[in-house]
């Protein structure tokens, strides 16, 4: 197969070259290709992002709070609640500082940095950050999207990044994945499964809320893309890697690698896997293998052989990868891009 995937990767970057947009040229260069900084075209790339207009775009329609605007309804729902971060502001700040992330941006352009600030304003005193839609617990599965965010942008080292690292660290069940709390563990229980899921959350964010220890539900799987999106954010950064517990996570999703979710509530269809889906932190086999190749985990370990050989199968005849859901070329170099790191990654451990 090592031969295969070589031919794929060279053949494919080939093409995808011809025709990427600069911010998927820079990631073909730099991660598959492996040029330096000091690489002509890199050096020509890297001009071209700076000047890349929907990257102008997105931080030109920031404002100096950090937050990107939301319509005119989010803002309704988000006023009548209790405000950010529960409400759609919170999910604008975290889609887009992935998107700038993707577009080769700096913490220091535009009002980056101040949207970092937003978030890190409300950060919890336990480390966490609550919402976006509820503030009665926490959600594993967008600390982590956050904690990615922060590390991308360099903020590996700041102490508030460090408190959510641990609190991540902290929710990890027995199994080695994560859940979301109450809805993925509680409401299985015959006392609540009655309840509809608003009755339940209705139940949960009132003041008679029922008491919830988790370790109460060690007898109920924890969810599949709860835990790759737990993993994605402690594992940005290379220091936690060989660590037991991001160990005991990668298990639990390999695993599992294609099988239905436990949960109704979260991409519960084993279709997911196969799926490729765009913006890679959605749940699909795509950012799961990402995620499994940037961690270490290649050849010598069999677990991996059946999802690249369905990544190399996914394979269109013109060399590409295509979002499922409708056509869109600009999705598709990015799949494209990030299928090309993991089958990279997983040829330099041969």
């Amino acid at each position: 197969m090592r031969a295969e995937i070589n031919k794929v990767v060279e053949d494919s970057s080939r093409k995808l070259l011809q025709i990427s947009s600069p911010p998927v040229k820079h990631w073909l260069l730099r991660v598959i290709m492996e040029k330096g900084d000091e690489d002509s075209m890199m050096k020509q790339t890297n001009r071209e992002c700076a000047e890349y207009p929907a990257k102008l775009r997105l931080l030109s329609k920031q404002s100096a709070d950090g937050t990107w605007p939301i319509s005119r309804q989010k803002r309704f729902e988000e006023e009548r609640g209790p405000g950010p971060p529960i409400g759609w502001t919170y999910v604008t700040i975290l889609r887009n500082q992935y998107t700038l992330g993707d577009y080769i941006t700096n913490i220091d352009e535009g009002h980056v940095r101040a949207s970092f600030e937003k978030v890190f304003g409300w950060q919890t005193k336990e480390g966490y950050i609550s919402g976006p839609w509820t503030n009665a617990f926490p959600l594993p599965y967008y600390n982590g999207f956050a904690v990615r965010n922060m590390q991308q942008f360099g903020l590996f080292d700041d102490p508030r990044t460090q408190r959510l690292i641990r609190w991540i660290l902290s929710m990890q069940r027995q199994d080695g994945g994560w859940n979301i709390p109450y809805i993925q563990d509680m409401w299985y229980r015959p006392k609540y499964r009655c309840l509809k899921k608003r009755g339940f959350m209705d139940l949960v964010e009132s003041e008679d809320a029922p008491a919830y220890d988790p370790k109460d539900y060690d007898d109920i799987p924890s969810c599949i893309w709860s835990t790759v999106m737990a993993i994605r954010g402690l594992t940005y950064h290379k220091l936690l890697h060989k660590s037991a517990a991001v160990r005991r996570g990668i298990d639990f999703i390999l695993d599992r690698f294609f099988k239905r979710n436990y949960h109704a509530s979260f991409y519960q269809s084993e279709k997911n896997w196969t799926r490729f889906k765009y913006p890679t932190y959605l749940g699909s086999g795509l950012s799961a293998l990402d995620i499994l190749t940037w961690n270490g985990y290649g050849p010598e370990d069999p677990r991996m052989e059946k999802p690249i050989r369905w990544l190399l199968a996914a394979r269109t005849k013109e060399g590409f990868w295509h979002v499922s859901e409708r056509p869109n070329p600009e999705k598709d170099q990015w799949i494209t891009v990030v299928a090309l790191a993991a089958l990279k990654r997983y040829l330099n451990m041969y």
